[in-house]
């Protein structure tokens, strides 16, 4: 990625107060300001955000019509400004939780985050944003997720959703078992947290 990194969006998903997702959250965010970076910080849940994809914006080819939903207007603007992402979520079922499916389905919109000239053609990303990092939690040991599950999150991230956009260095640090977890572990999984953060930057 070319340029210098100065404005970061870090989104968070997990719609429990106090969770520890919210905790890597608000690290994040913290080591990012810190090191002078503009930071627009998003807790979907917190703010409401509605994923359910309208009839209107089911569409993959042509551009998308200008967001009626003034939320949804601000996140792909925004979008658009942005160095470097962020994306703190749990894993659920080898998904992301629905709110930021959803976020992925209305925001990456067509004409906003990338280009297809027809449904069967290659797509042409166009978000500045070179590098993505994903933060997730998780109760699955490593060895069953990769072997068992084929690591489903991966290749979500890594795979289908940002290339697609033009995010060609997509970085994820997964932090497992988190419940029950003793508190020198979560002390640990933060330090690494603000160590990735730190490192987009580079």
């Amino acid at each position: 990625m070319g340029g210098t990194v100065t404005r970061v969006g870090v989104y968070l998903a997990h719609p429990r107060p106090g969770s520890f997702n919210h905790a890597l959250f608000e690290a994040v965010v913290d080591e990012l300001r810190g090191r002078g970076c503009e930071v627009r910080a998003h807790d979907l849940y917190a703010e409401g955000f509605q994923p359910a994809l309208t009839a209107g914006e089911t569409g993959t080819v042509a551009a998308a019509a200008d967001a009626d939903d003034p939320q949804l207007a601000l996140y792909r603007a925004e979008l658009a400004t942005l160095d470097a992402l962020v994306f703190v979520h749990p894993n659920w079922w080898g998904m992301p939780p629905a709110v930021l499916t959803g976020w992925v389905q209305r925001v990456l919109a067509p004409g906003v985050a990338y280009k297809l000239g027809s449904a069967d053609g290659e797509p042409a990303g166009l978000l500045k944003a070179g590098r993505a990092l994903v933060l997730n939690t998780s109760d699955t040991p490593e060895e069953r997720e990769r072997e068992e599950f084929g690591d489903p999150l991966q290749r979500i991230w890594a795979a289908c959703v940002l290339p697609y956009v033009g995010v060609e260095d997509v970085r994820r640090l997964v932090l497992r078992t988190v419940t029950d977890s003793a508190d020198d572990a979560r002390a640990q999984w933060l330090r690494q947290a603000r160590q990735e953060a730190a490192a987009l930057l580079d």
